[in-house]
């Protein structure tokens, strides 16, 4: 015979119960990508998608500043405008501050999102080089070309007696 807990969750301690996790935004984005293994990571209070070493796509579906909720495309300025022959409703991201950003959305309140969001995420599959960035990789080019950050590189100064 199964027992039951009759033990209300306001009853607990606050610090046993475990977390809530948030819904992921716009699951059908993970599913159509998922024989790449994509793995995921919190990132600006949205989810960034990652495959192998790159960033791809990053979901977003929050209360405030809803004009950029959808699917950020991980890009680069120069992609922009081949980019937007294929999603026409691509813009850059408004919450970035400035007119145009690398980073550009498929707004999730665009007539055509969900099938632009799919669109997206063929190009992902099929390796297409205008979608996905390294992480880290701007910056001064010397401190980066070397694989260090500044952090490494004043340390490794001081203790070669150079400064």
């Amino acid at each position: 015979m199964r027992r039951r807990n009759n033990v209300s969750p306001e009853a607990l301690d606050a610090s046993l119960v475990p977390k809530q996790r948030k819904p992921i935004p716009h699951p059908f984005v993970l599913d159509a990508i998922t024989t790449l293994s994509p793995y995921t990571r919190p990132m600006f209070g949205c989810l960034a998608i990652y495959v192998k070493d790159k960033i791809v796509l990053i979901l977003r579906d929050k209360p405030k500043n809803s004009a950029d909720n959808g699917v950020w495309l991980a890009t680069t300025e120069e992609h922009h405008q081949s980019l937007r022959r294929e999603f026409p409703n691509m813009r850059s991201i408004q919450l970035l501050g400035k007119p145009i950003t690398g980073w550009q959305v498929l707004p999730a309140d665009a007539p055509d999102f969900e099938s632009a969001a799919l669109r997206a995420c063929k190009l992902v599959l099929a390796g297409d080089p205008r979608i996905g960035k390294i992480p880290g990789a701007r910056g001064s080019k010397s401190s980066k070309a070397a694989g260090k950050s500044a952090k490494q590189i004043k340390t490794s100064k001081k203790t070669s007696g150079h400064y």
